[in-house]
């Protein structure tokens, strides 16, 4: 039974109100939690988010600090988390981090003293608590940059191990080959490129017949030929068959540290 006529929702410019608030939100959940906004005619529901409105403006007015600075919608990753078969990548699971950071800081802002000066706003956080292992078990997995770490298994580690090896193998390779058709006169001025993810040299059109190997394509005004030499195909298939092992490890790795932070 409403306690107040239907028109009183217009009359009060209530949606206008919630768009003013909306306005002033840092998040698009707090954007949509502002725009659903109803109004309540219980004081149970009223009083106490009254008093969490007047102790937030409390905070300000005495010049004290808190933290809620870091604003992060989660909503997405927090959803696929909840997914059995899901797999986060690691800049989400960064951002995961750095979500239990500021769940931390604002945990540590509420000492004792401060739960008997603000306790409508620490009720928010009664009935939960922080999970300091949150960032312990990511930072045994990922770097500071979401990258998985060479350590996060010992068959990553020896994969890449294996990667680098033929990467400077290859480097080693294709600088040789360089400098001999450097002397021969048969490189452009750039040398060499990537096309194809696969390291070509770059070839005077006219000499393209002179140098061995597979053309992966040539440049817009056809001077160019990009050729991946006879002498490093074999090295080429070899890093990609690597490179290949190397995700589908780290994708095992990613998956299992989800499953770990679901449960």
């Amino acid at each position: 039974m409403n306690l107040f006529p239907d028109s009183a929702i217009h009359q009060l410019e209530f949606d206008k109100i919630k768009e003013l608030l909306a306005q002033h939100c840092r998040s698009e959940y707090a954007m949509n939690r502002a725009h659903e906004l109803r109004i309540h005619t219980q004081k149970r529901f009223i009083e106490p988010e009254l008093l969490q409105t007047h102790e937030y403006k409390l905070i300000f007015q005495n010049h004290l600090y808190f933290p809620d600075d870091a604003v992060l919608n989660l909503s997405k990753e927090l959803k696929l988390l909840g997914i059995e078969s899901s797999v986060l990548s690691g800049e989400q699971f960064l951002q995961i981090k750095k979500l239990a950071a500021a769940i931390q800081q604002i945990f540590r802002w509420f000492s004792p003293d401060r739960k008997i000066a603000y306790p409508a706003m620490a009720s928010v956080i009664e009935p939960t608590y922080y999970e300091k292992s949150i960032g312990l078990i990511i930072d045994e997995i990922l770097d500071e940059y979401g990258i998985v770490k060479d350590s996060a298994s010992e068959k990553l580690g020896s994969i890449r191990m294996s990667l680098y090896r033929k990467r400077t193998e290859l480097k080693r390779v294709f600088a040789r080959i360089v400098s001999k058709l450097n002397k021969l006169g048969y490189l452009t001025d750039i040398e060499e490129s990537f096309m194809n993810g696969r390291k070509v040299l770059a070839v005077f059109a006219e000499q393209k017949r002179m140098v061995k190997g597979i053309l992966h394509g040539e440049s817009d005004s056809r001077r160019t030929s990009f050729i991946e030499p006879e002498e490093t195909t074999h090295l080429n298939n070899e890093i990609f068959s690597v490179e290949n092992e190397e995700r589908k490890e780290v994708y095992v790795i990613l998956r299992k540290l989800t499953t770990e932070m679901r449960v």
